[in-house]
């Protein structure tokens, strides 16, 4: 198709990446795959039972592009991809089914030798946790030099000046130095990066990356995706990403293959899945992003959950939580419907009988140019009205670890206000300070310098017995890894009712379990769970359990640590509607703390932005977005991921310098730039920002 239609078509601002979708899908007409995975079947025997874990999956992958494989997690998508490496745990085994490559059936190599011919050389991999990837006890450098002794045959000076270089070209500073560091000397940024030089020291055809940037900051995400495309094209490999980022897959993306219960159900180009999507299941995942969402509304989320895979699933295994769902869906296993030549979709809503469903308000609303700007729509926002009534006020707030030469600021002169009934976000990369004023606002942290008011009562520091109590009672805090927050040897009636116990609030054992039961049902779980223990539960499930153990103190403020980063975006949107609707029935108010702009817009009334223990700018949400000015909040929001695969490839990445400001002799302060705008910064700066915003 030629530049000129293309730009018709899409529009010209957009017509360069369309071209790319369009050389991607000639590429896939005239070309044969360099792997084909046909019909693969894998079962587990767990406890004496069978798990089929994945039910005939068929995928084609050709040389040079991004594959993204998505779905929820335990849809399949890491089992399925480690068959490529023979990595599959010693209790599963391939039933059925073949995978080529290089004409070489994969599913018939049994032993350790025949991998090791494939395993590194020809596909390698990128785990998902560089924490647990890389050996604590063994040099950074080391294990990377391993790689290169191994597949490189380099030995001696020539394996570490090697080792060197790829630490320097995977955006490692002072790769010499770190050569000889641990893993615990590295950030989590540096450690997936030092994960990725591994991988690409082996030189493979095909690189594997397994949600490489779930736990990592928005701006380091950005810098990591980055870094693979540049290695990519280098190197001239050929991606498969695993993730369940919406986000991340429209920047890197040329095909997406979206998998649900051990199964793919649609494939096609990025375009194709994200402006076009035929699969229920894909509407539904493109739904509950918060992106698209309107602020004030419920996210559309997915109700019920994934089925159990030790059953016989008849029928479409989507059917159960599909709305659109067919009396056929319950019956008969749907076959792949060609939607083009290189998309498909596994539903019946394909076949020529089935009724014509229009896709979802959220699909429409991504495909509007306007998409992603800021919205002019007047919302009531607690801090704007005239009887505003302040919960919480922070003042010159200052929290610092150790003392003498080893003392640690942490987070320094901090001020902010919240008000009755808000949602006040403090946004920042890891290791801001973000948790710090969290934790110190409950008094789990203790402050150095500066106050914390409650209620007009001043809370920081030392206070009485009664007014300690009262703290505990009326400000809980919702932890950021739901797992590890929750004791897995009590029982979830223990873990909801602690607080009460250790406090006296309650009768007695009835009004206990009593309020135990209505807790959980808050928060829409079952009153039957109280008797399980926190491993039976999913991450969804276990966030639930951790809110209901701050709502049975009858809290009126709670701190939100980060509660949905470790969750699917379908958990994710449930989690989010029901922070909103207990917002609404208890009157609560929220300090919302978290890395990801893009959920923060769409849950918060204000949103504080915190660079390395300090606030840098201050304003409502959508303000914001508006007139972003101190230029670490424009790298945070150049950073969000956007689920437009058109915008997001064509996205500008800024990197905050800290050099470019020179307070040695102009001096910084805090200032109200405009009504409830407030951003730091020295005199010749503010007269910037104030031209910028035309004043």
């Amino acid at each position: 198709m030629s530049e000129k239609i293309i730009s018709s078509k899409y529009g010209s601002e957009n017509s360069e990446a369309a071209l790319q979708f369009e050389k991607i899908n000639d590429q896939i007409l005239s070309s044969s795959p360099i792997l084909s995975a046909q019909d693969v079947q894998v079962e587990f025997t767990l406890r004496g039972q069978k798990l089929k874990a994945i039910r005939g999956c068929s995928l084609d992958l050709y040389e040079g592009e991004t594959l993204a494989i998505v779905g929820e997690s335990g849809s399949g998508k890491s089992v399925f991809t480690k068959l490529f490496v023979g990595m599959l745990d010693k209790n599963g085994q391939i039933t059925n089914g073949s995978i080529m490559y290089d004409g070489l059936d994969l599913t018939k190599l049994k032993t350790e030798r025949e991998w090791q011919k494939i395993r590194g050389k020809k596909i390698a991999m990128v785990t998902q946790d560089p924490m647990t990837s890389l050996n604590p006890l063994k040099k950074v450098g080391l294990q990377i030099r391993e790689a290169v002794e191994l597949h490189q045959g380099l030995r001696g000076k020539a394996a570490k000046e090697e080792t060197i270089r790829l630490l320097a070209s995977v955006g490692i500073p002072n790769p010499e130095v770190r050569y000889g560091q641990y893993p615990h000397e590295f950030s989590g940024g540096m450690r997936q990066r030092a994960v990725i030089a591994i991988a690409v020291a082996c030189k493979p055809q095909i690189l594997i990356c397994d949600e490489p940037t779930t736990a990592l900051d928005v701006t380091i995400q950005a810098q990591i995706l980055e870094l693979i495309k540049t290695l990519q094209r280098e190197n001239h490999m050929t991606i498969i990403y695993i993730t369940h980022d919406l986000g991340v897959v429209a920047n890197v993306a040329d095909r997406v293959a979206v998998m649900y219960a051990g199964q793919i159900i649609e494939t096609g180009l990025a375009n194709e899945i994200f402006f076009d999507p035929h699969h229920p299941y894909t509407w539904a995942l493109l739904s509950a992003l918060p992106q698209l969402g309107v602020k004030g509304e419920k996210l559309p989320a997915i109700d019920g959950t994934p089925p159990n895979l030790f059953n016989k699933i008849q029928g479409d295994s989507f059917a159960p939580r599909n709305r659109h769902a067919l009396n056929i869906d319950f019956l008969e296993e749907p076959p792949m419907y060609d939607v083009t030549t290189t998309h498909q979709a596994k539903t019946w809503l394909m076949d020529p009988r089935a009724p014509q469903i229009p896709q979802p308000d959220a699909i429409q609303k991504l495909k509007d140019p306007d998409f992603g700007k800021p919205s002019d729509i007047k919302l009531y926002h607690p801090h704007q009205d005239p009887n505003r009534e302040p919960l919480i006020e922070v003042k010159d707030l200052q929290v610092a670890f150790g003392n003498g030469r080893r003392k640690f600021v942490a987070v320094d002169d901090v001020n902010f206000t919240i008000y009755k009934g808000e949602t006040f976000a403090l946004v920042g990369e890891s290791g801001s300070g973000k948790t710090t004023i969290g934790r110190a606002i409950v008094r789990i942290n203790p402050t150095t310098k500066g106050e914390i008011f409650y209620k007009g009562k001043r809370i920081s520091g030392k206070i009485s017995k009664q007014e300690d109590v009262e703290v505990i009672r009326g400000c809980q805090m919702i932890f950021q890894d739901p797992m590890a927050s929750l004791n897995e040897r009590a029982k979830v009636d223990y873990i909801v009712s602690e607080g009460i116990i250790n406090h006296h609030m309650y009768k007695d054992n009835a009004d206990r379990e009593n309020k135990v039961q209505e807790a959980l049902k808050e928060v829409g779980l079952l009153p039957e769970f109280s008797s399980r223990f926190p491993h039976e539960f999913s991450g969804g499930q276990r966030q639930r359990i951790g809110i209901a153990r701050a709502l049975i103190m009858q809290p009126d403020f709670i701190v939100a640590d980060e509660p949905i980063s470790a969750l699917d975006v379908s958990i994710r949107a449930q989690v989010l509607n029901l922070l909103n609707e207990l917002k609404k029935t208890r009157g609560l108010t929220y300090l919302f703390i978290a890395h990801d702009l893009s959920v923060v817009r769409f849950i918060s009334d204000r949103i504080a932005v915190i660079y390395k223990g300090r606030i840098v700018e201050l304003a409502e949400s959508e303000e914001l977005f508006r007139h972003p000015l101190h230029p670490y909040t424009q790298a945070l929001l150049s950073a969000v991921p956007n689920p437009n695969p058109y915008i997001e490839k064509k996205k500008k990445l800024k990197v905050y310098d800290p050099s470019c400001h020179d307070y040695s002799v102009d001096k910084p302060q805090w200032c109200e730039i405009l009504p409830d705008h407030f951003v730091y910064g020295n005199e010749k700066e503010l007269d910037e920002y104030r031209k910028v915003l035309g004043l």
